[in-house]
């Protein structure tokens, strides 16, 4: 018997997500809706994550044949949590923290069809040699990563130039943990 191809929505505008979405070779939609991403106080970074990705998904609510994803990528040193930045100054200040030092990336995936929400994080440990000021100011005037937790973007010079090794799954750091959304949604039958 014929299975209908559920429609799959990734509800994130950024580019890196849709990329990674292509690579897995899924045929999808780009909708966004708008969501509060405040949290509720005293949780972890990965139960942030988790919670700003099943806030985004549950603003979908759950409509047979369809399929939503959504994601929500929190970086953290020393236990305090690195948004993105709201102006240079505040990126430079972010970079100069994580100049020599190892820090921790979060990216929460929520997923919700006709079966349900199920929400996952993923965990990636990031190591960075020193930076000096200049290079610091290079990266913000030629890369721009006002849209970037942590001020940075491991597939850009960054990645190559700063990020000395990291423990876990690089497509985590980009904003999307592949190979766990992959089994979850061979999980959901796509």
């Amino acid at each position: 018997m014929y299975k209908q191809q559920q429609k799959i929505i990734l509800a994130s505008k950024s580019p890196r997500r849709q990329e990674l979405m292509h690579l897995m070779g899924l045929d999808f939609t780009v909708e966004l809706k708008e969501v509060d991403e405040s949290y509720p106080e005293g949780l972890s970074p990965a139960e942030i994550a988790v919670y700003i990705a099943t806030q985004k998904a549950n603003a979908f609510g759950a409509v047979p044949g369809q399929i939503v994803v959504t994601a929500d990528t929190i970086v953290a040193i020393n236990g305090e949590i690195l948004g993105k930045p709201k102006d240079r100054a505040q990126a430079q200040e972010m970079l100069q923290e994580l100049s020599g030092s190892k820090h921790e990336v979060y990216t929460g995936v929520s997923i919700i069809s006709e079966k349900g929400l199920q929400s996952f994080y993923d965990l990636t440990e990031v190591h960075c040699r020193e930076t000096t000021p200049a290079e610091i100011d290079f990266y913000i005037d030629n890369f721009k990563p006002f849209d970037k937790a942590g001020s940075y973007g491991i597939q850009d010079w960054y990645g190559v130039a700063v990020v000395q090794r990291i423990e876990g799954s690089y497509t985590n750091v980009m904003g999307l943990p592949t190979e766990k959304l992959y089994q979850e949604l061979v999980r959901l039958g796509v």
